[in-house]
């Protein structure tokens, strides 16, 4: 399925620019919104940072783009959604990277005492040094 059947299954209008963001975001690594706003511009041309940011709400909302949000770090956008997955986070240099659950199965949607919710979603995020800047520190 294209990325404008993916728009309207979701009921939103297909524009150039949420194609554009769709695109941007599906072809970057955990991208800041400033990062998607270069990649739309280079796609379509002018477009306003609001109008990025606008797009960027829809398509969160729309479950068609995933919003993460490391500790002390802007919220960062990807297109892989809907399985469940976690991330690794660099203190030092702040690379994310996605990670899958410990045994496939999303073992983390059972927690101890779920206290009367109905759990559809973790976030776990895994924080560390990532390989590059571990050379750079030795």
């Amino acid at each position: 399925m294209g990325d404008a059947d993916r728009l309207r299954e979701a009921g939103l209008r297909v524009t150039a620019a949420r194609l554009a963001i769709m695109r941007t975001v599906r072809d970057g690594d955990h991208l800041e919104v400033d990062a998607v706003y270069r990649g739309v511009r280079e796609r379509v041309g002018q477009v306003s940072l609001q109008a990025v940011y606008d797009g960027l709400h829809a398509l969160h909302q729309a479950g068609l783009v995933r919003r993460i949000e490391p500790m002390g770090s802007p919220a960062r956008y990807e297109a892989r959604v809907g399985d469940n997955h976690h991330h690794l986070v660099c203190r030092a240099c702040g690379t994310v990277t996605d990670v899958d659950c410990a045994t496939g199965q999303a073992p983390c949607l059972d927690p101890v005492d779920a206290a009367g919710y109905l759990v559809d979603e973790a976030d776990i995020t895994y924080w560390g040094i990532c390989p590059n800047c571990r050379v750079k520190s030795t």
